[in-house]
């Protein structure tokens, strides 16, 4: 039995601005309980200054950085991704060496957690995972994030469509918890930035109207990212009179391609297009109360943009398979149709079919359901896992 006295050290590790600002209130709670020593590891995008060093976010929140590790890729070939992830997995086996974590908190589906989970299981520290269950069918996230759920024992869903999907892969019901999604949470708990903030920061006019564009490699679409990405180009053309906010894609295989077309783009159309590499998580929600609509493919406009109830045009197949709101426009990769689905979506009743749509992410309690398992579920019943046969899987 854990002693009462003694305080459960509780290791975050965050790799990307994006799933930093989904976990800083979860690290927020933590680091308030006196039974918790937190402990935060920065690794990947946050420590390379080409995709704006935001672990300078994280000690902007008054967080204290315990280590750094680092695993930026000489290019954003697949191998030579596959390469930074191994120095990952190297530097995190150093990293827990040193910080002794009674309990690892983790976040999605990026290969740097992958490495990162890997090493914790090795290493016989207990993960608790945040949003297993779903499905992106169009990129190797799904596979990473199916395994992480493999090597965790305690698992915070976003949806109960979610949480039966992890029972199914043979995870004790007990210790699975439908929490809802952190990032709907935390529309609330940010303090977000002025409109006067936001047109300085991107140089755009809010009065007007402007779509947020992100798209991201979807790393099992056999079509080139850059012809993708064209097609994203093309179809945003046909509408000249809108304001343009394109923040970067992550550091995934052929992204570099997509941040070179789209500053191309930029230096095209400068009186309508801002390209920013990180907007931060405070400036993004922000941004959600002013533009028309979302654009891209990020989980961002599945899972956070329905609760400010504006469209979102989900692109190609990168997320397909999550559960959607009917605020999501979903469209191919191609020009035409992703041109036709911006129009809808900017439409009377595109706009109108966003405000009465209700989230299915969201959750009153997520913040206090996630913070209760992984402070107060005893550790030893997490230091064990077997596997569990649902009597569905008998007929």
């Amino acid at each position: 039995m854990e002693s009462l006295i003694q305080r459960r050290k509780i290791c975050i590790v965050t790799g990307t601005r994006a799933d930093w600002g989904l976990l800083s209130p979860v690290a927020r709670a933590l680091s308030e309980r006196s039974d918790v020593e937190l402990q935060i590891v920065a690794t990947n995008m946050h420590l390379d200054p080409r995709y704006g060093m935001t672990v300078d976010e994280i000690t902007g929140d008054g967080f204290a950085v315990d280590e750094c590790v680092a695993m930026t890729a000489d290019d954003d070939s697949h191998f030579a991704v596959a390469r930074s992830a191994a120095r990952c997995l190297d530097g995190m086996a150093a990293a827990f060496d040193r910080l002794r974590p009674d309990l690892l908190l983790i976040l999605g589906d990026r290969y740097e957690m992958l490495a990162v989970a890997t090493a914790a299981t090795i290493m016989r520290i207990p993960i608790a995972h945040i949003a297993g269950g779903e499905i992106s069918e169009g990129a190797i996230d799904d596979n990473i994030r199916h395994a992480i759920t493999k090597l965790s024992s305690l698992h915070l869903t976003a949806t109960e469509p979610y949480r039966r999907r992890v029972i199914a892969m043979g995870e004790d019901p007990s210790r699975v918890i439908n929490a809802g999604a952190i990032g709907v949470y935390g529309i609330e708990a940010t303090a977000t930035a002025s409109r006067k903030e936001l047109e300085e920061f991107t140089g755009l006019d809010f009065s007007r109207e402007v779509l947020l564009v992100t798209l991201h490699p979807a790393t099992l679409d056999d079509t080139p990212v850059g012809e993708r990405t064209d097609a994203l180009l093309s179809a945003l053309d046909a509408f000249p009179a809108i304001q343009l906010l394109i923040t970067y894609p992550n550091n995934d295989p052929a992204g570099r391609v997509i941040i070179e077309k789209i500053n191309d783009y930029a230096s095209r159309n400068p009186d309508r297009v801002s390209v920013v590499p990180s907007l931060g998580h405070r400036r993004y929600l922000s941004a959600l109360k002013y533009v028309s609509a979302v654009v891209g493919n990020s989980s961002s406009g599945i899972v956070e943009v329905p609760s400010f109830h504006i469209p979102t045009v989900d692109i190609g197949i990168r997320q397909r398979g999550r559960i959607a709101s009917r605020s999501v426009v979903h469209s191919e990769a191609d020009a035409s149709s992703i041109e036709r689905a911006v129009a809808f979506a900017l439409s009377a009743e595109g706009k109108e079919l966003a405000r009465n749509a209700q989230n299915p992410y969201s959750k009153s309690d997520t913040l206090s359901l996630i913070v209760e398992a992984v402070a107060t579920t005893p550790l030893e019943s997490l230091r064990t896992k077997r596997f569990y046969d649902s009597p569905l899987s008998f007929g």
